[in-house]
């Protein structure tokens, strides 16, 4: 018979933090769990040998008491109540649980309605509505969403951590059409979620399925249930004098637990199975499984562990000990693409040394940098060896360089071999992770690296790669590295090129600066190569910005427009039709009397109307007039006057005028 054990199964990193809290205290007065600390027999059981009790009402307690909180939390007002009476008070409140503390007060001091997903007697949930003045909403199922009246507050849900997450996001988008808006945390554990997924698979190529745990287990009973559906033959047993008898052409048994089941039970049930298979009954009691479970850990041991979980101040790690193991947080933070919810993942093995086999609260202090360090300090030795680059991130900027960390390594970079190019000021690559590979190791201490040496390096095998694949019209993208005045240098990785100003824009610039910046990420096109001088012309402006772009299609000769009289010339005027398009008048096309200059009827800048007599689009040419539309006339100057004159003089002083000028001019002809 073959015995596959889930590899998700007993105490989660919650309850085995709280047990192992209780097991490890060393208290001189009373100690008391408020309510039981799991849902297991055997552990309550040794919890009393050890003169641990399960506390009934907090009236109970005298001061100097001291109160375990297990795993599932309790509310705000418990605390208050706790702190009244003076007594020590052992918080073993799942972190994952505490999250959800936080964010329920801070939210419900925010003015938010909280509605907590999750069944209304467990302690848990009792414990996290405590935290919101008993105000919450709880909802353990849809219909009961669907009872509730619309509401145009603000909701914020959270779930029991133990709840099955396809229900939870039912849930959610039910509660979307009753709350005006719906902030929804996702505070459901993922050992919750592994155990039950690895379970279902397990349970569906076994003959006999076991899952182990206390029958009041809620959790214990979902993975019953799950395990069930898959495989007829599933047993649900507290501990191994429950184990059926199996048949004996049971070829596999699964066996899975639930989050409240020690681990030391598990082996004892392993251990009568094992037992029954080799045809004899042994026994091991629990005390004896319990001693199993534990290693012997030393100070500066160098250990492996599988992460559990994490807060904003430690790494837990499970040892396989009956303390966890502790690492600060900070020694994860040095990495600037640390990120814990993909680096700390539950389960993930993880190497650290012994710093002290207890912290002063029953923990094993560990150091990651530590460790490092010495599997650092191997690795830059072969690097060194062999020539081979290192990734490494700088922490200091000193006198002369600076100093990069590999792994705990110190790795001192000259500033001359920071960059390919003089660096004047180094403070930029503070905190930068950067590759270099490392010269000069004479000790731990002296530890010399290049980036230069392999900045050099890929430019130059990058170079060789554009040249040999270079052509006119070949589109690359660059980054801008430098500005002139006769245009601008791009970057085209290992190889600069030109942009002529005169192909930065459509319109007519003086500054480079107007279009690009330093820095700017550019796609560019290959105009003109010159291989010998290793000279390449770039394009930039696009033939869709170009204004005279598809031009025959925004004018038609035979169009009226209107346009803004932009320069003059003897022969006409130059008016604009749109930004980046003119077009001509001829200075016959203005008037329909003969005019000498174009300034004797119009000014810079007068918006003039006009009909297109001619658009060529390749020479980039159209021909306008304004006579067509509203001819610009000439006004004599003397006309006003004399017209003024007649409206004043009176008709005799008219006439006397006329006779005059008759005489006048019979005189000269």
């Amino acid at each position: 018979m073959i015995i596959k054990r889930a590899k998700y199964a007993g105490f989660c990193f919650g309850v085995d933090k709280a047990v192992k809290t209780a097991f490890d205290l060393n208290y001189d007065g009373n100690v008391y769990t408020l309510g039981e600390l799991i849902h297991n027999r055997q552990v309550i059981d040794a919890l009393e040998q050890k003169g641990i009790k399960v506390l009934e009402s907090i009236d109970q307690l005298k001061e100097g008491d001291c109160v375990i909180i297990r795993a599932h939390g309790i509310g705000k007002g418990t605390y208050e109540a706790l702190n009244s009476r003076k007594v020590k008070v052992i918080d073993a409140t799942c972190p994952y649980v505490k999250r959800i503390h936080e964010i329920v007060k801070a939210q419900n001091e925010d003015g938010c309605r909280i509605v907590i997903v999750g069944d209304p007697t467990h302690p848990e949930i009792i414990g996290i509505n405590g935290w919101c003045e008993g105000k919450a909403l709880i909802i353990s199922d849809e219909s009961e969403v669907e009872q509730l009246p619309y509401s145009d507050e603000k909701a914020v849900t959270v779930a029991q951590t133990t709840y099955k997450r396809a229900k939870y996001e039912e849930i959610c988008e039910l509660l979307k059409k009753k709350f005006a808006f719906v902030i929804k945390f996702d505070t459901i554990c993922n050992a919750t979620v592994q155990r039950q997924t690895e379970a279902a698979e397990l349970s569906r190529n076994v003959e006999v399925m076991i899952v182990i745990g206390g029958k009041n287990s809620s959790n214990t009973q979902k993975l019953y249930e799950i395990c069930k559906e898959n495989c007829s033959r599933t047993y649900l047993i507290e501990n191994a004098d429950e184990l059926p008898l199996f048949d004996k052409n049971v070829k596999t048994v699964g066996i899975t637990a639930g989050a409240s089941t020690p681990e030391a039970v598990i082996k004892e049930v392993i251990f009568h199975m094992e037992d029954m298979m080799h045809g004899h009954e042994g026994e091991i009691d629990f005390s004896k499984a319990l001693e199993m479970t534990f290693n012997e850990l030393k100070t500066n041991e160098v250990v492996q562990g599988k992460i559990i979980g994490y807060n904003n101040n430690d790494v837990f790690v499970d040892l396989g000990y009956k303390a966890d193991g502790l690492i600060p947080m900070e020694e994860f933070l040095d990495d600037p693409e640390f990120d814990p919810e993909k680096d700390l993942k539950p389960g993930k093995e993880i190497e650290a040394l012994i710093v002290k086999i207890n912290d002063g609260e029953g923990n094993v202090l560990l150091s990651k940098k530590k460790v490092d360090s010495i599997r650092g300090y191997e690795l830059a030795e072969e690097a060194y060896k062999n020539g081979t680059p290192i990734e490494a991130v700088i922490k200091e900027i000193v006198k002369g360089g600076a100093v990069a960390d590999f792994k705990g390594v110190r790795i001192f970079i000259p500033a001359s071999q920071l960059s390919d190019r003089f660096v004047k000021d180094l403070t930029p690559y503070q905190g930068k992770k950067v590759k270099l590979v490392i010269t000069e190791m004479a000790n731990r201490r002296r530890v010399v690296g290049s980036c230069r040496t392999l900045i050099e390096q890929e430019k130059a095998e990058k170079s060789e790669t554009f040249w040999n694949e270079v052509e006119v019209g070949k589109e690359y993208t660059g980054v801008v590295k430098s500005l002139t005045k006769f245009g601008v240098f791009v970057d085209l990785g290992g190889v600069d090129g030109l942009i002529h100003i005169s192909e930065l824009s459509w319109k007519k610039i003086d500054d480079p600066s107007k279009v690009l910046n330093v820095g700017d990420t550019v796609t560019v096109r290959v105009t003109g190569i010159d291989k010998e001088k290793k000279k390449i012309s770039l394009g930039y402006r696009k033939a869709e910005d170009n204004p005279w772009y598809n031009i025959e299609n925004k004018f038609k000769v035979g169009d009226v427009v209107t346009g803004t009289v932009l320069r003059m010339v003897p022969f006409g005027v130059f008016v604009e039709l749109e930004e980046g398009v003119e077009g001509l008048v001829h200075i016959s096309q203005i008037s329909n009397v003969r005019i000498g200059r174009p300034d004797e009827v119009l000014t810079i800048g007068q918006q003039v109307e006009m009909k297109i007599m001619d658009i060529n689009p390749e020479l980039k040419k159209i021909s306008l007039s304004i006579k067509e539309v509203k001819p610009i006339d000439p006004v004599k100057e003397d006309e006003p006057a004399a017209e003024a004159a007649e409206e004043e003089l009176p008709t005799e002083h008219t006439e006397e005028m006329s006779n005059t000028i008759g005489d006048i001019l019979n005189e000269k002809n």
